[in-house]
């Protein structure tokens, strides 16, 4: 049942996500064999309706979320009470391999990315998966919120930063058809011509997800 559980959740079925809740309470605190858990599966699948749902069956029955869970459903108050309890939940791991700075900046909040940095988060740390990339990196592939971008760019983090496959933060700008998101980054010295590991550019990528507007504006950069 339980990882039916979490194909209920991903497909957004909130009415059969709340029955299986009343029928079994203890599947608000189920995690699968990576140690996610469901609450986080709702995020991580977009289902925002269910993740809602799912933070207050938690709530109702006591149990308090999470650095992880606080910084990616962007509840500052929860947030705050824990680094104000353990000020080391900002070095910590998620079990897949996420700091709460890169959750926060994936899909939380300006605030919450604000409360991890004025907190000691850093905005350099490289996630320990697969795609080994930093907060920065997450807020352009996902949450892509100006205001978060900037809060980590001021704190000092790297526009050129690399991960896994050679990519910076204004590859996800290019392939997201977001020239603003790409100015910004380039106005604190992304390089839009950076090639990745594959020689591929942020034109290339923006050509490929059927930007050509985007990839002629690439191309006549200076270099």
């Amino acid at each position: 049942m339980s990882q039916d559980f979490f194909q209920l959740i991903q497909r957004g079925d909130a009415a059969a996500v709340g029955a299986a809740l009343e029928n079994d309470p203890s599947l608000a605190q189920y995690r699968d064999a990576q140690g996610v858990s469901a609450l986080l599966w709702a995020v991580y699948t977009g289902q925002r309706k269910v993740s809602l749902l799912l933070a207050a069956k938690l709530a109702t029955l006591g149990i308090p979320l999470d650095v992880f869970e606080a910084a990616s459903t962007g509840d500052e108050a929860r947030l705050q009470a824990i680094l104000g309890e353990k000020a080391s939940a900002v070095e910590e791991f998620s079990s897949d391999g996420w700091t709460a700075l890169h959750l926060a900046a994936a899909f939380g909040t300006p605030l919450s990315v604000g409360a991890l940095i004025f907190r000691g988060a850093r905005v350099d740390a490289i996630s320990q998966n697969a795609q080994q990339n930093q907060p920065l990196h997450a807020a352009l592939a996902l949450g892509k919120n100006p205001s978060t971008i900037e809060l980590l760019v001021s704190h000092g983090a790297d526009v050129n930063a690399t991960q896994a496959g050679g990519f910076t933060p204004i590859f996800s700008a290019a392939a997201a058809n977001r020239i603003d998101l790409a100015e910004m980054l380039m106005e604190h010295g992304a390089n839009p011509h950076h090639a990745s590991d594959q020689g591929k550019t942020p034109a290339d990528f923006a050509r490929e997800h059927g930007h050509a507007e985007l990839a002629a504006w690439f191309d006549s950069l200076p270099a």
